[in-house]
């Protein structure tokens, strides 16, 4: 979630530097800092808390510059201390700032340390800044001396240096995590995200993993590691609200559901190293804190409550920790127990849920282990005031019936139970490995189903005139029958429930007939089997079945039964995929029913009172 500004120009480049801190603080940070070039030395101001204190701290001591960065950070190596705050330096030959986390820090923080260097900060990022100067004691270029020392670097970054040697430049690295540079006449920026700098420039060159870039006042010029240059074109950013502007699509919950592979890999971009999970992400205490879960407590409401329930199974079968899923309203108003060394986790899209922070503040106030906020919103009260964080990266959701920020919610949970698993050493190796190679396919399979838009569309036809639907699922994808059931009642106004497959004979067995649409997800799992027994028992009743099946599952269609083929339902991101289609079936139901699909009658994006 840190964030990172630089600029080079003939004016003073601090007022940039600034104004794109602040351009940059929906992101969540706890710290910020600037590092600027003074003839032979390097200038550094910091402050723990929010830009202003930045700011105050300027104005007190002013710096004036042509060259410089900045940074605003989240803690994950070290508590939020000023010591600990970006830029970090390696004496006065140079600063930098990073996004990320390295995995390797320790082993080379001890090879520097053994090399003569002095470390002033718990920090991964001191350790590059310190690896770049002792590369520069070997090359007499700094371009070669800061080549070489990314070399070394395992794990994610997004990296940018400034130094005395070259002091019209900003050198760049990008791996994992955002980086572009924003190009105008005659001086030139850098940022985490373009929208720091919309203030000085519409044009952007989005550096790709594995880049390095040398910008300076007059251009930018980009180079892998070996050395060979690279082209890329700036490319115009559009000025129109990107809040408020729904581009080619008809509804802000259509785009939305689009953008949910970008979302998914933007959630990913901090939490995959290129051996495994980074824990790190989740706060400076984790690694300390996971190998002792016992019990874990999930509170949430509506559809982040359905992400809980999803993640009560993969929690269970990977890591072997007891989860319990509460709705949030339910348990702030009973005396829940909490077992020995439970770890909370609240789940909330906007960090502002009534219910879910009143669940919070008991959790802390009652003998948790520790609390932990699953949020899309890092400034929210919710994060603020819980000990861990996961933060996804949907950005902002504008339709009432979340989209996005379930597939984020869900993907950041399947991350949360590989992390538990491999701390309490239920998950190998080569098991790790294997997942998260699964993680880094999820965006691209989630675009191969979205194609199949059309196909989903035709489906929907057959609820026109329905009154009433029933959703089915079994194991992990009995939730996401839940919340297909949910989308479909929020913006159609069709009466839709959801309910294990297994328990059809219990009652849900009484509705079925010709007028009452049976939708069923269908995986290729050790349920499949009994789940095709609870079907044979809606056909028989005269159901319609609408079933949405993994690719190699192979189930008669017919009068009465309606397949699509859902490709990627195959291993344990499965309930991710299968939400897809479920989405769009309740937006091209909708769009037939004529509602309003964006802002549902009665309904609120964010429910801040009881």
């Amino acid at each position: 979630m840190c964030g990172i500004v630089g600029a080079t120009s003939a004016r003073n480049i601090t007022p940039i530097l600034l104004e794109g801190l602040r351009r940059l603080e929906y992101r969540g940070y706890d710290s910020a800092g600037v590092a600027v070039l003074e003839g032979e030395a390097i200038e550094v101001r910091r402050a723990v808390g929010k830009v202003q204190a930045l700011a105050d701290a300027l104005e007190a001591d002013p710096l004036e510059s042509h060259t410089g960065i900045a940074h605003t950070r989240w803690a994950t190596h070290g508590k939020p201390t000023e010591a600990n705050a970006h830029p970090h330096r390696s004496g006065h030959r140079l600063a930098v700032v990073h996004n990320g986390i390295i995995e390797n820090y320790e082993a080379l923080r001890r090879e520097l340390k053994s090399a003569g260097f002095q470390f002033a900060s718990e920090t991964d990022t001191e350790v590059i800044a310190h690896l770049i100067a002792r590369e520069m004691d070997q090359h007499d270029d700094f371009a070669k001396a800061f080549s070489h020392a990314v070399g070394h670097l395992e794990g994610a970054y997004a990296l940018a240096a400034v130094t005395p040697s070259d002091p019209e430049a900003l050198y760049l690295a990008r791996m994992g995590s955002p980086l572009v540079i924003g190009i105008s006449t005659e001086e030139n920026y850098i940022a985490s995200d373009p929208l720091a700098l919309l203030q000085v420039t519409d044009r952007f060159i989005h550096l790709e993993n594995g880049d390095l870039a040398r910008v300076d006042r007059q251009g930018a010029h980009l180079f892998d590691l070996k050395g060979k240059e690279l082209q890329r074109e700036p490319e115009r950013f559009a000025h129109e609200d990107q809040v408020a502007n729904k581009g080619d699509y008809r509804h802000f919950m259509l785009k939305e559901i689009h953008e949910q592979p970008e979302a998914v890999a933007n959630t990913l971009a901090d939490k995959l190293g290129s051996h495994g999970v980074l824990t790190e992400s989740l706060g400076p205490e984790a690694n300390a804190i996971l190998p002792k879960i016992e019990n874990i407590h999930i509170i949430a409401c509506g559809t982040s409550y359905h992400a809980g329930l999803v993640a009560r199974y993969w929690i269970e079968s990977i890591s072997g920790i007891p989860v319990n899923v509460e709705v949030a309203s339910e348990y702030r108003y009973r005396e829940p127990v909490a077992p020995p060394n439970t770890l909370f986790i609240g789940i909330s899209q906007s960090g502002e849920t009534a219910d879910t922070l009143a669940a919070l503040r008991f959790a802390k106030e009652n003998g948790y282990l520790q609390t932990l906020a699953l949020c899309n919103m890092p400034g929210s009260t919710l994060v603020r005031e819980s000990g861990l964080r996961l933060l996804t990266q949907a950005g902002i959701e504008i339709g009432v019936a979340s989209t996005k920020a379930f597939t984020t919610q869900l993907t950041a949970l399947y991350w949360l139970a590989l992390a538990l698993g491999r701390a309490r050493g239920r998950l190998d190796k080569a098991d790790e490995e294997k997942a998260v190679a699964t993680l880094r396919a999820l965006p691209r399979h989630m675009e191969v189903v979205l194609e199949l838009e059309d196909e989903v569309k035709h489906i929907a036809e057959e609820f026109v005139d329905k009154q009433h639907a029933l959703f089915l699922g079994r194991g992990t994808h009995y939730p996401i029958a839940l919340e297909g059931a949910l989308k479909l009642k929020e913006i159609s106004y069709i009466h839709a429930e959801a309910y294990p497959a297994g328990e059809l004979k219990h009652g849900p067995l009484a509705l079925v007939d010709e007028d009452m649409p049976v939708v069923t997800v269908a995986p290729d799992d050790h349920l499949l089997g009994k789940l095709r027994s609870n079907l044979e028992e809606v056909r028989a009743r005269g159901g319609q079945l609408i079933n949405f099946i993994a690719e190699n599952v192979d189930m008669q269609a017919g009068e009465g039964v309606i397949n699509l083929k859902i490709p990627g339902m195959n291993d344990g991101t499965s309930p991710i995929i299968a939400t897809l289609p479920l989405q769009l079936l309740a937006y091209h139901v909708a769009l037939l029913k004529g509602t309003d699909v964006d802002k549902p009658r009665n309904l609120a994006k964010s429910v801040t009172v009881e």
